[in-house]
């Protein structure tokens, strides 16, 4: 796979990816809450950075962008749908656009739910989705701005990614996220393996991310809501949104 991607722990949970496309030399920042970690990854790698990838708009995923682009003179790509609230923004991206990464490419959904002007980057050559706050590994981020129709739809097109896909998400929520799940299917055989994996990778310090879509539509139940048995248990039959809403109520108050 052409592009490297190198996590970059931030702040308590958050995660920032550094991306680099080697042909071209093509160096990016996703969802940057502190430019002086990434400054300091570019200079251990000699790397000089051209992009900063944003998602949305919050903070801690945005705080670095202006630093970073008066350091690095790096151009800023964020959600055309939310472009007044992304720091230094320059290049805007929605739903359907291809987003040119040196030799890479990324199809840009629109993903609102979490923020209204939410986006995901997927590329396809290397398997990799940049998918911010609206998926986490077993999990989905709260709906500060969006509804729970909005946010299925959302995952809804996410789904759709080829299982191959790896899931490179905006926080290490992974571990709380498997708990939670379990309340809502117990018998679940693969989740119930997953979060004994996830245990162990925690307990020995290590990252959980990235996950595969594979993984994240058997053990997910965010992503599972079509599921007519897990509709049945949340009290909605045939609804998958009010199975969704129930599910997400039943997470912020977990």
């Amino acid at each position: 796979m052409a592009l490297e991607i190198h996590p970059i722990p931030a702040l308590r949970d958050n995660y920032i990816y550094l991306l680099r496309e080697p042909k071209s030399g093509a160096v990016g920042a996703v969802d940057p809450s502190l430019a002086a970690p990434v400054l300091a990854a570019l200079h251990q790698r000699g790397w000089t950075l051209t992009h900063v990838i944003n998602t949305h708009h919050h903070p801690d995923h945005t705080g670095g962008n202006l630093e970073l682009k008066a350091a690095t003179k790096a151009i800023v790509v964020g959600p055309l749908a939310d472009r007044a609230r992304i720091p230094g923004i320059d290049v805007a991206v929605g739903d359907g656009d291809t987003f040119k990464f040196g030799d890479e490419a990324a199809t840009v959904y629109d993903v609102p739910g979490h923020t209204r002007g939410h986006i995901a980057y997927w590329f396809k050559d290397a398997q990799a989705l940049f998918c911010g706050d609206t998926l986490f590994l077993m999990g989905c981020g709260r709906l500060f701005e969006g509804t729970p129709q909005q946010m299925w739809n959302s995952l809804g097109k996410l789904k759709k990614l080829p299982p191959e896909t790896r899931v490179y998400c905006g926080h290490e929520y992974t571990q709380a996220n498997a708990r939670f799940a379990l309340t809502v299917e117990p018998q679940n055989a693969a989740l119930i393996a997953r979060a004994k994996r996830v245990d162990a990778l925690r307990a020995e310090g290590k990252s959980t991310v990235p996950g595969t879509m594979a993984d994240e539509l058997a053990t997910n139940p965010f992503l599972r809501v079509d599921r007519p048995d897990l509709q049945q248990a949340m009290g909605a039959p045939g609804d998958p949104v009010a199975t969704f809403a129930a599910i997400r109520k039943a997470k912020d108050n977990f």
